[in-house]
């Protein structure tokens, strides 16, 4: 099961996805009144329920596949599943950091590991999502042989 390069990247895209629920997007060096994302100085997963949900999913959709290993059809729709997850999760963590970002006003925001986490965890799911289908691809070649 972990000896197949693609449950290396699947074990490593939901630990991104899931690692995100423990580093912040971005910070200001302090709290910010009044804004919805920086008032504690961070902007993170918890700021909001729906990235909660999304990168949650992705990382537990992620890393059930590893364990789908003898039905690599399904293992490659979950692994899709998986990415569109986290697409999802990035791009409303983008619209929403756009709308409440003009709460900060002029201090300085830097960006935090969790900025990348999501990147890196699709890019990981569909270097696994490849890998699986050469493995299919390989069964059915064994298939017509014999």
């Amino acid at each position: 099961m972990l000896q197949r390069i693609q449950s290396i990247f699947l074990l490593l895209a939901g630990g991104a996805s899931l690692a995100l629920f423990g580093v912040p997007f971005a910070t200001t060096p302090q709290p910010v009144e009044g804004s919805m994302l920086f008032a504690d100085a961070a902007y993170n997963v918890q700021d909001q329920i729906g990235l909660m949900v999304l990168f949650g999913l992705g990382g537990i959709l992620a890393l059930a596949s590893i364990f789908l290993f003898r039905n690599r059809l399904l293992q490659m729709r979950i692994s899709i599943f998986a990415f569109i997850a986290n697409l999802i999760g990035v791009v409303l963590g983008v619209i929403f950091f756009m709308q409440n970002s003009s709460d900060v006003g002029d201090r300085t925001i830097n960006d935090g590991i969790g900025l990348y986490l999501p990147v890196v965890a699709m890019i990981l799911t569909l270097l696994a999502h490849r890998f699986i289908n050469k493995d299919e691809k390989l069964v059915r070649s064994m298939d017509r042989l014999r």
